[in-house]
C-alpha cells in the first residue's frame, strides 16, 4: 500500500510561502490546505485567494474546517483542488452529504469526509461507500502542534478492515513515531505540519514519515 505524505501549509512560514512549498515539492505527494473559519473551529486561517498565488505541481487537498462547506466549494474548485474534504459534524443529513459529494465531484475533485476524534465511525456509515477519502482526525481540529490521540487508531483499523481500497487520511500530531502507528492501523495518507515545516531537512522528515 503506497503511503502518501501531505504536508500542511498551516505550519509553513507565510512570509516566504512559495519558498516553503518549493522546499517540500520534490518529496511530498499532496499539499494540504487547512481552511478554518473561526466558527466551526476557534481559529481562523486562509482562503483560496492566498493559495492561488502558489506555484506547485503538488495536488491540493482542501480540508474545510468550516460551518458552510457547500458555500466554499466554488472558491476551492477555482484553484483546481485534487480533493475537498468536509466535516461529518457540520453536514449531518444523508441527503445533504450526498448532494455535497456530488457538487464536489462536479468540480473535478474527489470528495472526502472528516471525523473529529469524538465522532464515532458509524456517523459516516451512510456515505462511506460514496466518498473517495475518509479523514480520521487524531487531534481536535483548530490548532497545529497538538498531541496525537492514539485512541482514534481503532477507527482506522475498522475502516481498513471493511474497506480495503479506501484512502484513509490521518491528521494531527503526525511525526515519525505516530506515523508508524497510523500506517500499521491502515492509514495511507498522512498529514503533517510542524514535523515537516519545523525542520530545515524537509526531505529527511518526509522520508521518516514513510518509514524509509
Amino acid at each position: 500500500m503506497k503511503i502518501l505524505i501531505t504536508p500542511s501549509i498551516l505550519s509553513a512560514d507565510f512570509g516566504r510561502l512559495q519558498a516553503e512549498v518549493d522546499s517540500i515539492e520534490p518529496f511530498a505527494d499532496w499539499l494540504q490546505l487547512d481552511v478554518m473559519d473561526g466558527h466551526f473551529v476557534p481559529n481562523l486561517s486562509f482562503g483560496a485567494p492566498v493559495v492561488k498565488w502558489i506555484k506547485t505541481k503538488l495536488p491540493l487537498d482542501a480540508h474545510l474546517m468550516v460551518s458552510n462547506p457547500s458555500e466554499r466549494i466554488k472558491e476551492f474548485s477555482a484553484i483546481h483542488c485534487k480533493n475537498i474534504t468536509f466535516h461529518a459534524e457540520v453536514v449531518k443529513e444523508t441527503s445533504a452529504r450526498k448532494k455535497l459529494i456530488e457538487d464536489i465531484r462536479k468540480t473535478g475533485a474527489t470528495a472526502g469526509i472528516a471525523l473529529n476524534p469524538a465522532t464515532p465511525l458509524d456517523e459516516v456509515e451512510d456515505v462511506v461507500r460514496e466518498v473517495d477519502l475518509v479523514l480520521v482526525m487524531s487531534v481536535v481540529p483548530g490548532f497545529g502542534g497538538q498531541k496525537f490521540m492514539p485512541e482514534v487508531l481503532e477507527k482506522v483499523r475498522q475502516l481498513r478492515s471493511k474497506f480495503p481500497g479506501l484512502m484513509i487520511q490521518m491528521d494531527g500530531g503526525i511525526d515519525s513515531k505516530t506515523a508508524k502507528s497510523a500506517i500499521r492501523a491502515g492509514a495511507n495518507n498522512l498529514v503533517a505540519g510542524n514535523f515537516v515545516f519545523g525542520t530545515p531537512d524537509r526531505k529527511a522528515a518526509i522520508e521518516s514519515l514513510r518509514g524509509s
